[in-house]
Formats: C-alpha cells, structure tokens, sequence
C-alpha cells in the first residue's frame, strides 16, 4: 500500500487523534503488525450470530445498566450498513398513534461486519447505540453514559477503529500476510 492511502486511512479513522499516537499506528502499518496486534489483544470473535441471540445480548446490557429506558422493540445485525462509509450501527423510534396512546417503537441495528468481530468491539457498538436511547448528541453526557455501561469504552473506541482500519488496509490490498 502507498504511503498516501496510508496517510488516507489514518485520516479517515483516527482523525483528531494526537501525531505521536498517529506514529505508532503508522509504525504499525509499515511492518505489516496491525492485525498481529490487534489478534493478541482480542484472540476470539464472540458467539452472538443470530439477530434474537444479539437481541439478548443487548437486553442484558440494557438490563445492568438503564433499567429506566424504554423496551426495545427490535436488535439486529444488518448487512446493508456500510462500516468503512457510514455507520456501525443505527438507533431509531418510530412514534405511531395507536387509538388514543402514543407508541413508540425503538429499534438497533448492528453493521454485519460485526457479527464475526471480537466480542469487545461489538459490547462496545452495542453499549454506543444504547446511549443514543438516552442521549442523542455525541457530547459529554452521552459519552459519560457509555463509561457507565463500559468502563473501558474508550480505548476500546479506539482499538477498534484500529480494527476497522486493518480491515480498510486488507481491502486496499494491505499485507497479504497480516490478518486479523
């Protein structure tokens, strides 16, 4: 991979993060490490591959943690999403008139890539869209309220967009040798 698509994807994912930070992730690229890395820190992708097994795993979640929050009406992985372009995973509510009561329905959807991914990453995704139940704005309060539900939500932000960053580099015809 050039130096240029290097420096592109850096961008792309790990914008605003400190240069020394940068550095080491670009040391990384270079030697071809990034997915040897990444595979010691989280060896083993989860068991979640069904939509009711993902809906479960978020109920429990919810459970521990905003016991307060509304029902969720639906959890799903959705192939359709595009990880690299758009979004990990959506939030929506649906308010529907129902006689004389407001309803509202909230749904997650969860990008297929994840399906196959380090159960941390997809805790981490999961516990994202959760607070957007709460929180809308990605502010500081919404940001608090993912340490609540996970301690260690922030390195594991960053780790995986260091995954999702490997992944981009495998596309782009990365290392042959290094995978994740």
């Amino acid at each position: 991979m050039s130096s240029e698509s290097a420096t592109a994807l850096l961008q792309r994912f790990l914008a605003g993060y400190p240069p020394a930070l940068l550095l080491q992730v670009q040391e990384l690229l270079a030697a071809g490490r990034l997915g040897q890395v990444l595979a010691a820190k989280y060896p083993e992708a989860h068991t979640v591959r069904t939509d009711s097994a993902l809906y479960d795993y978020t109920q429990a979640i919810k459970q521990r943690a905003m016991r307060q929050s509304g029902p969720l009406s639906m959890v799903v992985y959705d192939n359709k999403l595009r990880v690299l372009t758009q979004a990990l995973g959506t939030h929506t509510t649906i308010a529907r008139v129902q006689g004389g009561k407001l309803k509202a329905k909230r749904e997650i959807r969860i990008a297929g890539l994840f399906r196959d991914a380090p159960e941390a990453f997809l805790r981490m995704i999961v516990v994202h869209e959760l607070a957007h139940l709460k929180e809308r704005e990605h502010d500081k309060a919404f940001y608090s309220l993912c340490q609540h539900m996970e301690p260690d939500y922030h390195q594991l932000e960053f780790d995986l967009r260091l995954y999702l960053l490997h992944q981009a580099q495998q596309r782009s015809g990365g290392a042959a040798s290094e995978r994740a």
